[in-house]
């Protein structure tokens, strides 16, 4: 692997950002995610934005878009793959120890590795813990994941690939990785951004092209939707067979299948949408 870090591409052995990184000592950063398929990145232009508007919402600047992009072209060059999770970073630099942030600038890291194709369902948990709707850094997609990170090994002892959060309120809100879409009487729901989710790129792409509906919805809602589905990057759109104790039979249900083959279909026509 050949690793983007600062203005270089580096050796994965030779990719090194400081231990003082204010990413490292205290999470002070963001990222996105982007697929990658035969060499191409997906709704780059999206996930750009996206990174921005985290990087606002911590106080950070403004990335520099032409460079991100130099940056990401030479290192899926340089990492040739038919699928490929690509990672943007960008941190708050070289800072003294705390929560100060010190004045050495932005640190920038892109990195490529390779990715499977996901199976067309999973099952899914449901967690104790709750998204804060009303947090600081609610919506932005920071590198303090630790919570994540607790909450999909859970997930992975359950025999699940995903794990789903409320909020403080006991609303549906979104997984560890993913947006979650409910299916009731036909109609397709998603939480809406109040929830605490995250926007995510693909649950954009999701409401666009399916005409899902936002609404709030109760956790328990999971107990009786016909069909549910999660988006995220690498997921695309993908069935739960799955819930907790509940077998969801027959996934991908009906309109699950329709979102899928709909999503694939305009993925394939517009790599940048």
């Amino acid at each position: 692997m050949r690793i983007w870090v600062n203005g270089g591409l580096r050796d994965a052995d030779d990719a090194r950002l400081s231990v003082l990184d204010h990413g490292l000592t205290v999470g002070d950063g963001v990222f996105e995610t982007v697929r990658v398929a035969g060499g191409r990145p997906f709704a780059l232009t999206r996930h750009l934005d996206r990174l921005t508007r985290s990087a606002r919402g911590l106080g950070l600047a403004d990335p520099d878009h032409d460079e991100v992009r130099r940056a990401v072209a030479v290192v899926v060059e340089a990492n040739p793959m038919e699928l490929g999770r690509l990672r943007i970073t960008y941190t708050g630099g070289l800072s003294p120890l705390g929560s100060d942030r010190g004045d050495a600038g932005p640190s920038l890291v892109v990195a490529l590795g390779e990715a499977a194709r996901r199976p067309d369902s999973t099952a899914v948990v449901t967690v104790p813990w709750t998204r804060n709707e009303r947090g600081a850094v609610t919506g932005l997609k920071t590198t303090s994941y630790a919570e994540n990170v607790i909450a999909l090994a859970r997930a992975h002892e359950q025999g699940a690939s995903e794990a789903l959060f409320a909020n403080t309120v006991g609303q549906l809100c979104e997984g560890t990785g993913s947006n979650v879409f409910v299916v009731l009487e036909g109609h397709v729901h998603t939480p809406p951004v109040s929830s605490g989710c995250l926007a995510g790129i693909t649950r954009a792409l999701a409401v666009e092209w399916t005409g899902a509906e936002e609404t709030d919805l109760p956790l328990d809602v999971l107990e009786r939707a016909d069909e549910i589905f999660l988006t995220s990057t690498l997921r695309d759109i993908q069935a739960v067979h799955r819930v907790d104790g509940r077998q969801l039979p027959g996934a991908p249900g009906p309109v699950t299948a329709k979102a899928m083959r709909v999503f694939d279909e305009r993925s394939a026509d517009d790599l940048d949408p």
